[in-house]
């Protein structure tokens, strides 16, 4: 046992029956709370119109997790091709995780689980980009054996 295992033995917690499988339309009221809980920020339409993308596409993954049948993580991941030179790869560009379950590896168990899609799809990379500061999300995608890669994000206000 490591040591957050051995708390939540201590305080009698049992660990949580975790289940990965794809979102469906009834998860995002779910999703769109977490993100809300997260960000502080509502954005109903946005993961409304995200699943209506990703939701059940093929070379597309809006995954969800559920920590004893509660909705309490997801991610979105999908397969994109020849961006800047770029060739296929793996692209995660949404993962939220309730914070109470956040020591229970629900954000690896999905980040597994895509990258074998991607895996089976015959993708050799995934990549993601994040905001400098984002420290919580930096420490998690570093934690997966995730570093620097071979492009530089440039921009321009335009106000």
């Amino acid at each position: 046992m490591n040591s957050i295992d051995d708390e939540r033995a201590a305080d009698g917690a049992t660990e949580p029956t975790i289940t990965i499988r794809p979102a469906g339309q009834g998860d995002i009221p779910f999703v769109i709370a977490l993100d809300e809980r997260n960000t502080g920020l509502a954005k109903p339409d946005y993961w409304t119109d995200l699943f209506t993308r990703y939701g059940g596409r093929r070379g597309r993954y809006f995954l969800v997790a559920e920590a004893d049948g509660v909705v309490s993580a997801f991610i979105i991941g999908e397969i994109r091709a020849w961006e800047f030179g770029s060739p296929p790869c793996g692209w995660i560009f949404a993962l939220g995780v309730h914070p109470d379950q956040r020591l229970i590896g629900l954000a690896s168990r999905l980040f597994d689980v895509t990258c074998e899609a991607f895996r089976q799809a015959g993708i050799t990379k995934v990549r993601t980009m994040l905001a400098v500061d984002d420290n919580l999300n930096m420490s998690f995608f570093r934690s997966q054996g995730m570093r620097g890669g071979p492009f530089i994000q440039l921009e321009k206000r335009l106000d």
